[in-house]
């Protein structure tokens, strides 16, 4: 069970292109999404630096095509990851800002101004983020805001969980809880139907989530109790309106390429200015089916000039957009429901606006309406701040009757090797808890030694689907030493497996009869 904590309390929903805030109003008896200083209801997930100052949010943004090289963004994209990883030197290619490997493989970001350089963590980028809404709120509520419900991909990684925490704590938060968008999306929406009194007494409810940067699809159960028990997740946590941006991008280089004989492609304000007017035409072409995208004095003096259509958009991305839908698939498979057993399909986040993503939804489903009932760009908000609200105690009663049931949605398990290279190591997994076992829960298996006399066990821990830990995600180890002498077998070490509700998994390792223990804690929930 999660703390109760006093005081104010908010719901952040730190999105890779946009952020927003929300908290609960006693005196209006509802949520309320609050403004920044500009007076807008979602802010840029965008930090720069000019030399003197750091500039968050729009001010930020509103420089980028001037300061490409010292303006950050897309850093949840960074966060909790190895500067090695292959989708992470993928992403490294298309920003126009330095990043370097830092201590512990971290990516860190490299300001480079003429007056002085600087270093930033993702966790310091994105606290910075954090500070910037944290200080919103405040403004905005006239107090002091200390606690705080942050939203998180249902598929963000152990380390990138971590570095969400981490962030939260560096804006000077103290993290009530983590929950997954689509679980807070749902709870915007199970707050917003709950008066159908003549709906059934249990709904399938699926939440399609497609934001900039992340994509999400969770089914849940919702029932006339208030009880929303998620059964089965799925996603991406690098497929978004980012990537469908970068495709028109990329398309329009080769265009200019082939029209001028010129290639930008390494031009960090060029590229930074074609990338901003590809991301107007896609939100134009939400509501047109024809645009264009002109820029004068693009490159080396020559103007860009190209009409685009939106089913060119759509053939451009097309291979993005069947990939959510296998996705869907996927979740209703590990769910074991019929899609013509979903009752609602609830839609959020600003990708959603794409009418090819709406189009191939409702054929999915055979027709079915989707439902448009929640903001798309506000209800991960609403509901991380009816979530903080229940912990804080502020509520209503409805939101104090709430009862969120997630799951873990990959299974976890462990490996077991020795120290003494004369013994071949283990490769399979051994499953503990598996996927899509609702949580907080605790599994335990027991290990025998593999030889006469073993004298030491490490515990490797891993995270994924394939009976081979080569093709999982691992997740940490920790050694025991010091077994008693005795036949194979005899010792015995029971591992025990614990999640809590914020998705952090303890690993306890005992040796029988000894009482010796060791224990490592991760975050779970990791991507695929």
């Amino acid at each position: 069970m999660s703390k109760r904590v006093g005081g104010t309390s908010i719901g952040i929903d730190l999105g890779t292109t946009y952020s927003c805030v929300a908290a609960w109003f006693s005196k209006h008896n509802r949520v309320e999404i609050i403004p920044n200083e500009q007076g807008n209801k979602i802010t840029p997930s965008c930090v720069a630096w000019d030399g003197t100052d750091f500039l968050v949010g729009e001010a930020a943004k509103n420089q980028i095509t001037r300061n490409p090289k010292n303006t950050i963004y897309d850093v949840k994209r960074l966060m909790g990851s190895r500067f090695k990883d292959s989708r992470v030197q993928m992403d490294i290619k298309s920003f126009p800002f330095k990043v370097i490997e830092g201590l512990g493989e971290k990516p860190m970001m490299v300001f480079e101004h003429e007056s002085i350089g600087n270093k930033c963590s993702p966790e310091e980028i994105s606290s910075k983020i954090i500070k910037n809404l944290k200080e919103a709120a405040e403004a905005y509520l006239g107090t002091e805001v200390i606690n705080a419900v942050i939203t998180v991909p249902a598929y963000f990684s152990d380390q990138q969980r971590q570095a969400t925490m981490d962030a939260g704590f560096l804006a000077g938060l103290n993290v009530m809880r983590l929950i997954n968008e689509p679980t807070s999306a749902a709870i915007a929406y199970g707050l917003d139907n709950s008066g159908d009194i003549d709906g059934p007494d249990v709904k399938n409810v699926l939440v399609f989530d497609l934001g900039g940067g992340t994509f999400d699809v969770s089914l849940l159960n919702f029932n006339k109790a208030g009880i929303i028990t998620v059964k089965a997740v799925g996603g991406d946590t690098r497929l978004g309106g980012e990537d469908f941006d970068e495709v028109m991008v990329n398309h329009c280089v080769q265009e200019f390429k082939k029209k001028e004989n010129k290639d930008m492609s390494k031009n960090a304000k060029a590229r930074m200015r074609l990338k901003i007017a590809c991301e107007r035409a896609k939100r134009d072409l939400s509501s047109t089916t024809r645009t264009s995208i002109e820029i004068d004095s693009f490159y080396e003096g020559v103007d860009f000039s190209m009409k685009i259509t939106r089913a060119k958009f759509e053939e451009l991305n097309a291979h993005l957009f069947v990939k959510c839908l296998e996705h869907v698939e996927k979740c209703l498979r590990d769910g074991d429901v019929h899609k013509n057993d979903v009752d609602d399909v609830v839609i959020v986040g600003g990708s959603t606006r794409i009418p090819k993503i709406q189009q191939m939804l409702i054929e999915f489903f055979d027709g079915k309406p989707l439902c448009k009932s929640i903001n798309a760009d506000e209800a991960v908000a609403y509901g991380a701040a009816v979530l903080a609200a229940k912990l804080s105690d502020t509520g209503n009663n409805k939101m104090k009757e709430l009862i969120m049931l997630d799951v873990t949605p990959l299974s976890l398990g462990v490996r077991t090797c020795v120290k003494d290279k004369s013994v071949s190591p283990v490769n399979d997994m051994l499953v503990v808890i598996p996927k899509n076992t609702p949580i907080p829960t605790v599994k335990q298996k027991k290990l025998g030694t593999a030889y006469d006399n073993q004298d030491n066990v490490q515990i490797d821990v891993y995270q994924g689907e394939s009976s081979e830990t080569k093709e999982n995600i691992f997740l940490g180890s920790f050694n025991i030493d010091g077994l008693p002498a005795a036949p194979a077998r005899e010792i015995v070490v029971t591992v025990c497996f614990s999640i809590d509700a914020n998705g952090i998994l303890n690993v306890l390792g005992e040796v029988k009869p000894t009482g010796y223990k060791k224990s490592m804690s991760v975050a779970i929930f990791a991507q695929r």
